[in-house]
């Protein structure tokens, strides 16, 4: 089954071009412009990893983070940033975020984390079935 990668940046052209890489990479990609779209798709779709802006209008990525950790623990979250703001950063730490990238990004770097992340399953620490 494919694994699954959800894009929330209220940034057409950033989610176009990361729709396109990892369409490109075998995944199944969704993406929404803000936090109300992407927690429905969250609800309905469930993604393997989601690619999380941290400035996003409305409900900001921290927020969309608590509520997404509180729906499925297990999922996979990249934050994206456009901003040096440690304390954001590591507050996207505590609640679960498994690392972050400062924009402009490389984006060979970010597809080669994101491969990391959902390519090497068998040897995460999640119980399978549990």
């Amino acid at each position: 089954m494919k694994k699954k990668v959800l894009i929330v940046d209220d940034q057409n052209g950033i989610r176009v071009l990361l729709m396109e890489v990892f369409s490109n990479e075998g995944y199944d990609t969704y993406q929404a412009s803000n936090g109300k779209l992407a927690l429905e798709i969250v609800n309905h779709v469930s993604p393997d990893l989601i690619l999380l802006d941290m400035k996003i209008p409305g409900m900001d990525g921290l927020d969309i983070l608590k509520h997404v950790k509180a729906i499925d623990p297990s999922i996979k979250v990249i934050m994206m940033t456009a901003y040096g703001e440690l304390d954001m950063i590591k507050e996207a730490t505590d609640l679960g975020a498994i690392m972050h990238f400062t924009k402009p990004f490389d984006i060979d770097e970010l597809r080669m984390a994101v491969n990391m992340q959902l390519k090497n399953e068998s040897n995460s620490n999640y119980a399978v079935g549990s």
